[in-house]
């Protein structure tokens, strides 16, 4: 017999001052202005910064375990694990390369290093050595057998989401053929996934202040001068990201029936932290709580988002070519077309061994530098000083992107509620909630 959902009550609303969202923004404007105003003071506050990202990557861990052993072990056909993944690495592919081409053609379009006439033997090459260290580790091999763990329990003690990742599709296809005997332990771990929602949401709380130890150091550090004489390649980088969200995913998003700006304005409170902490994997597990509310189906976000934390870096790859050909152009060194094509598919390999590395963006640029040597590594130095601005946009284009194929892959998959998908983006929560009763509460 039908029974009709039992339609939770709908909180009140809370004022602005108590929202997340509120919050996030007074603390980046504060931290900005202590940056600038007392940059020594700014600058301190780094460890605030660096204490929530840590308190968040200790939970991303059992955050993702939980949510896909519990999708797969659900699922009635096996099959369906490699199908979904298998569509969520061909869009991961196809809309990466077409970053890396966007990024390709803006740089020589607009031609923001032109007319700068720098020596490379001027630059400072000592200040960049360390990120081509880094980058030499960055090998295809070495990358793919990082994957595998040293046992069982070692990814949940490191900061590898592929080791995560994998060991939770193992776990979860294993307790899905086990049949009968697997379900007490799967009953456990969907009771266990509410308490660990929650300490997300907990720690969520302390947001703000991790928002504003980031942002006064970031603008007690580098100051706002450093952005006056590459004004341009910044400025140019971000309108190129925001056309690159708007325009290519915004038709996309639309394609499968919703709006990227609504989506965006769901996810505006995770955007802020992003921007805050210049760290998308700030906002990872409150993404994949978001996403399931607001009806995608739960193995589905489980496999496609952290997957796209690795393989879906859309701002990363905008950053790339512009950057290298920045490089190129303010050095006065001339790139033949086959060169830009060199270019282009040594980023795509590099940029996939990125994944898990702090500062990703500028060393896997060192590291295709190195492939490419017609464009001297050394020019690195001339965006260094601007870099951490501009990894705040490669981090806000990395979680927009993988928010968006998080629905288009849902909906590929026939796994999204659209009419609840829509309810939610549009603000409706009595809609969105009488489709979902049983919905955990994102920061309540």
């Amino acid at each position: 017999m039908y029974a009709p959902p039992v339609q939770a009550a709908v909180r009140p609303k809370l004022p602005f001052y108590r929202q997340l969202y509120f919050q996030v923004v007074l603390a980046i404007a504060v931290g900005v202005l202590l940056g600038y105003f007392e940059p020594a003071y700014g600058t301190a506050m780094k460890p605030l910064g660096d204490a929530f990202i840590k308190l968040i990557k200790m939970i991303i861990a059992p955050v993702i375990f939980l949510t896909i052993v519990t999708g797969i072990a659900g699922m009635t056909h096996l099959s369906a694990v490699s199908r979904v993944f298998g569509k969520a690495m061909a869009y991961f592919l196809t809309f990466s390369t077409l970053a890396l081409v966007v990024g390709l053609v803006v740089a020589n379009v607009f031609q923001p290093g032109a007319g700068m006439n720098i020596n490379p033997a001027d630059l400072d090459q000592k200040a960049v050595q360390g990120f081509v260290a880094k980058s030499h580790d960055m090998t295809l091999t070495g990358f793919v057998m990082d994957i595998i763990p040293k046992t069982l329990v070692s990814p949940f003690i490191g900061d590898n989401i592929l080791q995560v990742l994998l060991v939770s599709v193992l776990f979860g296809v294993s307790l899905a053929l086990v049949g009968d005997a697997g379900k007490p332990v799967l009953a456990f771990l969907e009771a266990l996934t509410k308490p660990v929602f929650k300490l997300v949401n907990i720690v969520m709380k302390a947001a703000p202040i991790g928002a504003f130890g980031a942002m006064a150091f970031t603008i007690g550090k580098f100051g706002l001068g450093s952005l006056v004489n590459l004004a341009e390649l910044v400025l140019t980088f971000y309108i190129t990201s925001a056309i690159f969200v708007l325009v290519i995913l915004g038709a996309v998003a639309r394609m499968c029936g919703f709006s990227v700006i609504k989506l965006i304005r769901y996810l505006k409170e995770e955007l802020l932290l992003v921007l805050g902490t210049s760290s998308s994997e700030s906002a990872l597990p409150s993404l994949m709580e978001k996403m399931e509310k607001a009806g995608c189906k739960k193995s589905v976000v489980g496999l496609v988002v952290p997957t796209g934390y690795s393989f879906n870096l859309d701002g990363t790859n905008i950053y790339m070519t512009l950057a290298a050909l920045f490089i190129a152009q303010a050095t006065n060194t001339d790139l033949t077309l086959g060169h830009q094509i060199m270019l282009l598919l040594v980023a795509m390999l590099s940029s996939k061994g990125a994944a898990g590395v702090t500062g990703a963006g500028f060393i896997t640029l060192a590291a295709t530098l190195a492939v490419v040597p017609e464009v001297p590594v050394a020019g690195m130095a001339l965006i260094l000083g601007v870099d951490r601005f501009m990894s705040e946009c490669r981090s806000l284009t990395n979680f927009i992107g993988n928010a968006v194929a998080t629905v288009v892959v849902s909906r590929w998959e026939n796994g999204v509620d659209m009419q609840r998908l829509n309810a939610t983006l549009n603000g409706d929560v009595e809609a969105a909630t009488a489709s979902a009763p049983e919905a955990i509460s994102v920061h309540a």
